[in-house]
């Protein structure tokens, strides 16, 4: 038992105990950016989507931890409109600075979307979303946002 414990835990020179998330990697130092617009018609270089899609360099990316009201189409009104404030605040959030992707344990969705975390200063973007109440956390299914849904 000891060792099976010792797998998962251990001790540094000074002591200190750390656990296996010592061992993850953490995501690389915020190096990427680029000046975000709305997708149109036109080629998407960098532009959102929606709430929880957008094009960086010519690269269709869903955030993988998070669901944003749909607009193509929207299933009511009151989805339409927190779509719209999820897609512009997305727009704000990645306009704001220098941010990272990091891929989970699936690379791509069904759709070919790369499926990526995308973080400033080691937090999610994803979670503000959903601290603002414009996203919910990812739990592999759609879930409506139309009330009686």
């Amino acid at each position: 038992m000891v060792i099976a414990a010792a797998g998962w835990m251990y001790l540094d020179r000074s002591g200190h105990l750390y656990s296996a998330a010592a061992f993850v990697k953490r995501p690389a130092k915020d190096a990427l950016s680029a000046s975000f617009v709305l997708c149109g018609d036109s080629h998407r270089t960098n532009c959102v989507v929606d709430g929880d899609t957008f094009w960086f360099e010519g690269q269709k990316i869903r955030i993988g931890d998070i669901d944003t009201p749909e607009l193509s189409p929207p299933r009511c009104e009151a989805e339409r409109v927190k779509g719209e404030a999820a897609k512009s605040r997305l727009l704000a959030l990645l306009n704001a600075g220098k941010f990272s992707l990091s891929a989970g344990f699936r690379d791509e969705d069904k759709y070919g979307r790369k499926l990526r975390t995308v973080s400033r200063a080691g937090n999610s973007l994803g979670d503000v979303l959903i601290k603002e109440g414009l996203a919910r956390p990812w739990d592999g299914a759609r879930h409506g946002w139309c009330e009686g849904h």
